[in-house]
């Protein structure tokens, strides 16, 4: 069974892009993430320790995007999907990362990228990302 929790609108700054000024001055960067867990552990033990700690998460989200700058918000967005599936009880992840004061000439509301990564068991039973 597969249960969605979902983190939406995580802001914080960050220096990325591919321009001097978005280096130089930073800027807002949403994140929304869903995180597919199977919440029954969970939900029979009320033991938070049998799922994904939300709170965690959007520490661990704001993290990405505060540390080294990256040109590219696909990167941003691998970085936060891998730091979700650090996460034992994540089975896979969507991470949408928003740059809404992305340098563009024309009028516009947002722009963003969704990525979708999911854990996968090699042939020993470990599992990595995929």
């Amino acid at each position: 069974m597969r249960d969605t929790i979902r983190l939406v609108g995580v802001r914080a700054r960050g220096n990325h892009g591919v321009f001097e000024h978005e280096r130089a001055d930073g800027q807002d960067f949403v994140v929304d993430v869903a995180v597919e867990v199977d919440a029954t552990a969970a939900a029979d033990s009320d033991d938070l320790a049998e799922t994904v700690h939300y709170g965690v998460l959007a520490e661990q989200v704001v993290a990405e995007i505060e540390r080294d700058p990256v040109d590219l918000i696909e990167t941003l967005a691998e970085r936060i999907a891998a730091a979700v599936l650090t996460h034992r009880a994540a089975l896979a992840t969507e991470v949408t990362v928003h740059k809404p004061q992305a340098p563009i000439p024309v009028p516009f509301t947002d722009v963003s990228v969704t990525i979708r990564r999911e854990r996968t068991s090699d042939a020993d039973g470990t599992e990595e990302e995929e």
